[in-house]
């Protein structure tokens, strides 16, 4: 395959009316997660195409990995229009067994985060400046995740002699106090 040949190379914008899920995902997303998503595309826009393969016969783009990029975009009216409702897809080819080895190849290859590795960060973002409050908003943590962070880092040692009091509320339990 040369350089020129990668799908990465090839994006298009598509209207997602001509987007469609397979039936075989085996990847779910726990709705804090899909509302980090969410958070991530309305602030940073889309970073990574839906990879997706052509139905020449339909004239559709079947997913085979992105699906909940698509399932963001398609369920908010702030992303599609900024989209002006289009999704950015790239095209791969084969049979369906080697588009299902492909999804379960794109979902496996994402990898984890660790807690070593988040606290780390979290301590950089505190001592550059971020409040709790802005480190809960801008990376989905809820308080008492934030807490156990600082806790590992030996952050929370630093306010040792400090007195605590909850004086915000991150945007999940705002929206958990707003009635649909």
């Amino acid at each position: 395959m040369s350089l020129d040949d990668h799908p990465v190379n090839k994006v298009i914008w598509v209207p997602i009316i001509q987007v469609e899920p397979n039936g075989y995902n085996p990847n779910r997303v726990a709705r804090e997660e899909m509302n980090l998503l969410y958070l991530s595309i309305k602030k940073d826009g889309f970073t990574q195409p839906v990879v997706t393969v052509h139905d020449k016969s339909r004239n559709k783009y079947l997913i085979v990995d992105g699906f909940h990029r698509y399932f963001i975009a398609k369920s908010f009216a702030d992303v599609l229009e900024s989209t002006e409702g289009l999704l950015p897809i790239v095209v791969i080819s084969g049979g369906v067994n080697d588009l299902m080895a492909s999804t379960i190849r794109h979902n496996r290859a994402r990898g984890k985060h660790t807690v070593q590795g988040m606290s780390g960060l979290v301590f950089s973002m505190l001592r550059n400046g971020w409040r709790d409050e802005d480190v809960c908003n801008e990376i989905g943590l809820e308080p008492e995740e934030l807490l156990k962070l600082k806790h590992i880092t030996g952050f929370s040692r630093l306010f040792a002699n400090h007195e605590y009091s909850k004086s915000w509320k991150s945007s999940r339990e705002i929206e958990a106090e707003t009635p649909e």
